[in-house]
Parts: C-alpha cells; sequence; structure tokens
C-alpha cells in the first residue's frame, strides 16, 4: 500500500513543479500594469479594519478602445495617415470643403454627465456631391465626353480624405464610426442576402451599417442600378434617418445621377437631410498632377 502511494506522488509530483500554460510573463502584456484586463485592483481599508478589493479603469482602457473602434470602422489603408491638417487647399473650392467639413465636426460632442458620458450627434447627413455626374458623362457623345470632363473633374479633388479626415477624429473622440465602399458594400449585402445561413451574414452587414453612430459612405451610386440594390439602398438610408443617425457621403454623380441610382425616394431623403452640409465640387484631379 506504501508502495502504491509513493508511486501516486511521484506521478503528481512533476505536475505540481510545472508551470501553469495560461501564465505569463510580464513582457508578454501590451500593457503590463492591468496585464491587459483594462482594470487596476487596489485594496482599502474600512472602518473596522477590514480590507475590501476596489478596481478602477486602467490608464490603457482610452488607447484600447480607440484603436478597437479605429479597427472596426473599416477605414481604408490608404487612408490611414489622412488628416485635416495634410489636406491640400489649392483651390477656392478645396477651401470650402475643408471649411464645411470642420464645421459640421464641430456639432458633435461628448458631454460628461453624472451617469457617464452623452454622445450628441447631428440629425443631419453631409454629402459632397459632383457637379455634372460620371453617369450624365458617359451619356454624352464621345467627342464631347473629354472636353467636359475637364471642365467638370469631380475626382482626385480630396473628397474621401476629408471625409476619412472627419471619421479619425470622430473616432478618438469616441464616436463609432462605420466606413464602407459603395461597390464593395453592395455586393456584400447583396451576396449575403442570398446566402443558405439563415441571414447571418445579411444580419450582421445591415445591422452595422444601422448601428454605427456616423455612417461614412464612399463613393455612393457607383454601382450599378438594379431593382433590388435601390430598396437596399433605401432601406438603410431610411432606417438611419428614423434612428437619427447621419450619414456621410460623396458622390461623382450630380443630384440628378445619383437619384437616377440609388432611386428618388432614396436620394431625396439622403440629400435632404442634409440642410447646409452638402456641397457640389469640382476642380483639379490632384491625382494627375503627381
Amino acid at each position: 500500500m506504501a508502495d502504491l502511494q509513493a508511486k501516486a506522488n511521484q506521478r503528481i509530483k512533476p505536475i505540481e513543479n510545472s508551470k501553469k500554460p495560461e501564465e505569463h510573463g510580464a513582457d508578454e502584456y501590451e500593457c503590463p500594469v492591468c496585464k491587459d484586463t483594462e482594470l487596476v485592483y487596489y485594496q482599502k481599508k474600512s472602518t473596522n479594519n477590514l480590507m475590501y478589493t476596489f478596481s478602477k479603469p486602467c490608464e490603457c482602457r482610452e488607447r484600447k478602445a480607440w484603436k478597437r473602434r479605429f479597427k472596426q470602422s473599416l477605414i481604408p489603408e490608404e487612408f490611414t495617415k489622412a488628416n485635416f491638417e495634410n489636406y491640400e487647399t489649392t483651390s477656392p473650392i478645396q477651401k470650402e470643403m475643408l471649411e464645411l467639413t470642420k464645421e459640421y465636426r464641430s456639432l458633435f460632442k461628448i458631454i460628461k454627465n453624472g451617469d457617464g458620458k452623452e454622445k450628441v450627434i447631428p440629425s443631419n447627413n453631409y454629402g459632397l456631391l459632383a457637379v455634372f455626374g460620371e453617369q450624365r458623362l458617359k451619356e454624352m457623345p464621345a467627342a464631347e465626353r473629354s472636353a467636359l470632363k475637364q471642365k467638370h473633374n469631380n475626382y482626385g479633388i480630396g473628397k474621401t480624405h476629408l471625409q476619412i479626415a472627419l471619421a479619425k477624429q470622430l473616432i478618438k473622440e469616441g464616436f463609432n464610426v462605420l466606413t464602407v465602399s459603395d461597390v464593395t458594400f453592395m455586393e456584400e449585402l447583396m451576396q449575403a442576402k442570398k446566402m443558405d445561413d439563415g441571414g447571418e451574414t445579411y444580419n450582421r452587414l445591415l445591422n452595422g451599417a444601422l448601428s454605427a453612430d456616423v455612417l461614412i459612405w464612399d463613393d455612393i451610386g457607383k454601382v450599378s442600378w438594379t431593382e433590388p440594390r435601390e430598396r437596399m439602398y433605401y432601406t438603410i438610408i431610411n432606417e438611419r434617418y428614423r434612428k437619427q443617425k447621419p450619414i456621410v457621403f460623396n458622390s461623382n454623380e450630380d443630384r440628378g445621377t445619383l437619384a437616377d441610382k440609388i432611386g428618388y425616394a432614396g436620394a431625396s431623403r439622403l440629400i435632404g437631410e442634409c440642410g447646409k452640409f452638402v456641397l457640389e465640387a469640382e476642380g483639379i484631379d490632384w491625382r494627375l498632377k503627381r
């Protein structure tokens, strides 16, 4: 019997002395203070000399929250360095675009009160449109197209740069922002509707677009028109209107051709909810000047 117990102890001993696999060294944590829990624990003695353990947010919490919001925003990699400071205003229209974007930015606020933080979000949409839309340009005779394109250029004037700069400032302050590119986003939604997963993928994509504090919609109206896509546009635009959540958008279409692309009801609500924050812009394509 004693021999059996000794053998059992020998089997147990190596396990007791081994390091637990979930224990990490301090250098393996992004934040060694809280060990990536985002909480710092401390003890405090009560009046009856009993020790109680409390916790408070670690200083890394807001930094990590900002990183999560930035990742979830899906900002395109080529615009990760876009900001207001490095936006070049070489023409009057670019100065006007910058001033309007900053004015719109000032409507967003985070108010601290006794219950925490309250987000103040404008109900206005904000849009940058073309003077002479891409679809209208394509319908012109080939002989006239080049001259009209040069006269009414809407490409490469910094629309996306400005709106991504806006998004980054809002993310840093604490707002949840989602950035979508029209063609990719609409194709993903339409494909998701056909998937045999009980609507899980479709609902995830749609709910993301509806629940974000701010939806940045890049190049809206770029995808070809179909009746199902028109219904999809209206669903998102109308639901965000009902929730009083803004859409920040830009398009290479003008007011008329955008309505042809996304539907008249959707365009009416999208542009009509901009108020003063809609601008028809054209200028020199800075990409061709490199």
